[in-house]
């Protein structure tokens, strides 16, 4: 029964996303010639609400679906790996035109050919992992 409501959520995600162009090749475009602040909008809407979302979280010590408290812990601080990432990760994104989330808006939307991207995607979270494997036992 579960699924079926991330099922709905997904769903009805996936139409804001598609509905208030956050999908759209053409409004990633103009974000990254910094043409339009749509996006910019988008993105820090989503940032505000993430942030005030994990202080009320801390706050009222939420807990789970399983009863245990949630908890944050603390990431590794290390300027190189999160500004490489980033660089990897936007370059990756202005060149397909769009990042994770709305791959599955715009396989949802029609667009056959973002399959490509889909599978892509795949391929480098696979090759990743690989080479997360290999690094750390170095």
């Amino acid at each position: 029964m579960r699924v079926i409501g991330y099922l709905v959520i997904g769903i009805f995600f996936g139409i804001i996303m598609f509905k208030s162009e956050a999908a759209s090749w053409f409004r990633i475009y103009e974000m990254f010639q910094f043409q339009a602040f749509h996006m910019y909008g988008i993105i820090g809407s989503a940032l505000v609400i993430g942030v005030l979302g994990i202080q009320l979280i801390k706050k009222n010590k939420t807990k789970d679906i399983h009863g245990e408290e949630i908890k944050f812990e603390p990431k590794n601080k290390s300027f190189s790996r999160y500004m490489y990432g980033g660089i990897i990760f936007g370059l990756g994104w202005a060149l397909a035109g769009a990042c994770p989330g709305p791959i599955y808006t715009l396989i949802g939307a029609g667009y056959v050919s973002v399959i490509i991207l889909f599978l892509a995607a795949l391929l480098r979270t696979f090759i990743y992992g690989v080479l997360r494997e290999i690094t750390s036992l170095i």
